[in-house]
């Protein structure tokens, strides 16, 4: 973690505190707080120098607030990740740290405030098969039926993947056995507030869509990757549906506090 020396009254500044308060790194966290996002994508919306960008990434990844992982589209680029429950933890510990009674309860779940307008929500991956089933059921199930949510393929598979239909079942307690994978196609017409992305694939390939609605990418890994059966498989989905329940749940005051009168109905 990243280190820091002793306040005038012999107190430790707490790490978080000294990661995000410098101006460019926290900038890097605000756009990370919205969306998974290449360098170049940063330097773009930071304004500084890409080898600045990469420094100050660097240093939060070194104090465990960002990630990255490679695209699984194009290799060469990495997408990075703001990792919102460790960030969480530090804001907490770092509240705790000035005074016990700005504790931050970290743990407490997120839930989702209920408008006069229901959002409308899509997910999308390239086959619609594993990792956009799981965030469409997962955003159904934490919003309590509040949010009209779908999700849809580029190139959709036949079937849902038979381990994403188990680690809904077995870990959150939701039959999708009836769900078959959609085409975009088959939402012609339909407009959303928001677009998520969960693979990079569809993010980059992904045309424009009507209404414009928001858009967010999730750079999460394809668990079919690790094969399509044994217990190394299954545990693989049970990785990607906790990374995925996190985003959700972390994306819940988000949508709570959209502004509805921006999007277009």
């Amino acid at each position: 973690m990243y280190s820091l020396g002793m306040g005038q009254a012999g107190h430790r500044v707490p790490a978080f505190v000294g990661l995000a308060g410098h101006p460019v790194r926290w900038q890097l966290l605000a756009e990370l707080g919205h969306t998974d996002l290449r360098v170049r994508e940063l330097v773009a919306r930071v304004g500084q120098p890409q080898n600045l960008i990469s420094y100050h990434l660097r240093l939060l990844r070194d104090g465990g607030l960002v990630t990255a992982r490679r695209s699984s589209f194009d290799g060469r680029d990495s997408y990075y990740h703001l990792d919102l429950d460790r960030c969480a933890e530090a804001l907490a510990g770092a509240g705790a740290a000035l005074h016990p009674a700005l504790s931050l309860d970290s743990a407490r779940p997120a839930r989702y405030r209920p408008r006069s307008r229901r959002l409308s929500m899509l997910f999308v991956c390239t086959g619609n098969s594993a990792r956009s089933p799981i965030a469409e059921a997962l955003l159904r199930r934490r919003a309590g039926g509040h949010v009209r949510v779908v999700s849809a393929g580029i190139r959709p598979r036949p079937d849902l993947h038979p381990h994403a239909v188990r680690v809904l079942s077995h870990r959150f307690g939701i039959d999708v056995t009836a769900q078959r994978p959609r085409t975009m196609e088959s939402l012609a017409g339909r407009r959303f507030d928001y677009v998520i992305t969960l693979c990079d694939k569809a993010r980059e390939s992904l045309p424009g869509l009507d209404g414009h609605p928001r858009r967010l990418h999730w750079s999460v890994p394809d668990p079919a990757a690790a094969g399509d059966s044994g217990e190394a498989a299954y545990q693989s989905f049970i990785r990607t549906a906790a990374d995925i329940d996190t985003r959700v749940r972390h994306l819940l005051p988000v949508l709570s506090a959209t502004d509805l009168k921006e999007v277009v109905p």
